[in-house]
């Protein structure tokens, strides 16, 4: 069997769009097989199809020697093909036990009851042997958007699984857990695993990858061995041209600060953090998963109640008891989870930027309904927001897209200040330099902008100083020209707070 899985002349329509058009790609058992491919691509789709989450209009699916029309994706994990989907597939109300073995739960008495006890054991005995430190007990509500990756990962290796299809699965994960979870995945293909591994973070394919498909606007490109390839090859088939510069340059003039942050707390969370950031200027925020990143964020923005500290605007002090005050004294804060804290997916594209922004051209209670869509398709324009119109369901776009028409609601507020928190999650090469070209071009008008990212090379490509978090203490500030990876490592894993330190380099 010289494949384990070949899908062939693979089609797929949706209302105004069709996502995919004859591709091909094949698996061979034991291999790590990259997809890769611009956001709308069709990677996303192909997997859905192969797990029976859509059915496909036409092709062929060859599993083990036999066709097959996948019908569902529990019947596709009895057959030994399991996902983890970029975005996350869990109950937010059960645990993480719960979570890890649902439909899969040991039982007592016959089957009659769940044995709780040997539930939680296991699942500690799994998280263990990923080296997560996760209380299977907890609440998966309760956690952050990394330690529900890991979640996910967990409930897929529950199965024993012949192919293992991994969508986007480092993109909320930090460096060490990066790390570790390359171990599990060479453990995998030991064990003769075939992995489908669909990631933006090329950088990243020298470590497990052995084959590499690109997709381009649903239809195939290449399948090449990444052994007698580079980066810059794959980059061009995926965008259909050669991307010479990942971050865009920018001379901006720094002005005056124009946001303040002083002695913020919340709780454990957040501990007497300090910070400010100039008009015309980006911060970058770096720390490991736990760091209190988002937290303090969430804080400064209302999302979350600070303990105490001050915020200053512009010069002025304001309390930001909601975001809705946070808002209105021109903070924009981009959540890190678009899903859930982020877009209405069940709403148009047109609705989900103007969200918040419909005031802006109200007289007397009218809305200027001609104005508003005019501004919203320069919006989609200037974005790049692939779509077939303003009216398409954001349900119906792919998640970096998704991402653009979050960032798109933001940048129609004109704010003060915006915060980015993981602004290029799930999204493309050539996707995340038009964000950052956006970023740039809110910089240039005079807002201070402030990024929280996972990736090093964005955090130094992007910033003009950055600051480093470990379990929310602030460990230190750097200008970015004097900033080094192992510097920012350093800080992130806490190792001077036994000192008490802040290093400003």
């Amino acid at each position: 069997m010289e494949y384990i899985l070949k899908m062939e002349n693979i089609t797929k329509s949706f209302p105004g769009v069709k996502a995919l058009d004859s591709v091909t790609m094949k698996i061979r058992a034991g291999k790590v097989h990259a997809l890769i491919g611009e956001n709308g691509a069709g990677k996303s789709t192909l997997m859905k199809i192969l797990t029976g989450i859509h059915s496909h209009d036409s092709g062929t699916i060859t599993y083990k020697d036999q066709v097959i029309v996948p019908m569902n994706p529990k019947e596709m994990s009895v057959r030994g093909i399991s996902i983890i989907h970029q975005e996350f597939n869990l109950l937010p109300d059960l645990t993480v036990a719960e979570n890890i073995y649902v439909t899969r739960e040991p039982k007592l008495f016959g089957n009659m009851v769940v044995d709780d006890k040997k539930m939680v054991k296991n699942a500690k005995k799994l998280l263990g042997s990923l080296g997560l430190n996760l209380d299977p007990t907890a609440i998966v509500e309760t956690l952050s958007v990394a330690e529900k990756q890991m979640v996910e990962i967990a409930k897929a290796l529950v199965v024993d699984s012949d192919i293992l299809v991994l969508d986007e699965p480092t993109s909320a994960l930090a460096e060490n857990e990066v790390q570790k979870l390359f171990e599990i995945i060479r453990d995998l293909k030991r064990k003769g695993v075939a992995i489908i591994y669909i990631s933006h973070r090329l950088e990243e394919f020298d470590h497990i990858v052995d084959e590499v498909t690109v997709l381009r606007d649903g239809t195939f490109v290449s399948t090449k061995e990444w052994s007698k390839t580079t980066i810059a090859e794959m980059i061009c088939d995926m965008v259909g041209r050669k991307l010479d510069e990942q971050y865009p340059e920018r001379k901006n003039e720094i002005g005056e600060i124009v946001f303040e942050a002083k002695h913020v707390n919340r709780g454990s969370k957040v501990q007497d953090i300090s910070l400010h950031v100039r008009k015309g200027e980006v911060i970058g925020i770096a720390g490991l998963m736990g760091a209190g990143r988002s937290e303090f964020a969430r804080a400064v923005f209302g999302a979350d109640k600070m303990t105490s500290g001050t915020i200053i605007v512009d010069g002025k002090k304001i309390n930001p008891k909601s975001p809705n005050t946070a808002i209105k004294n021109g903070i924009a804060y981009l959540t890190e989870d678009r899903k859930t804290d982020g877009l209405f997916l069940d709403l148009e594209v047109d609705t989900n930027i103007l969200a918040g922004n419909l005031h802006q051209n109200t007289t007397f209670g009218l809305v200027d309904d001609r104005e508003l869509n005019k501004k919203v398709k320069n919006i989609i324009k200037s974005m790049n927001i692939k779509t077939p119109s303003n009216k398409q369901l954001c349900k119906f776009l792919s998640g970096g897209n998704q991402q653009k028409v979050l960032i798109g609601r933001w940048i129609m507020k004109n704010a003060h200040v915006y915060i980015f928190d993981e602004p290029t999650r799930g999204i493309d090469v050539g996707a995340k330099y038009e964000v950052y070209t956006l970023m740039n071009k809110l910089a240039s008008a005079g807002a201070g902008i402030i990024m929280i990212s996972s990736e090093m090379p964005e955090i130094m490509g992007m910033s003009d100083r950055i600051y480093v978090l470990s379990e929310g203490v602030l460990m230190g500030e750097m200008s970015s020209m004097k900033a080094s990876q192992e510097m920012i490592m350093h800080l992130a894993s806490g190792f001077e707070k036994k000192k008490g330190e802040v290093i400003n380099g």
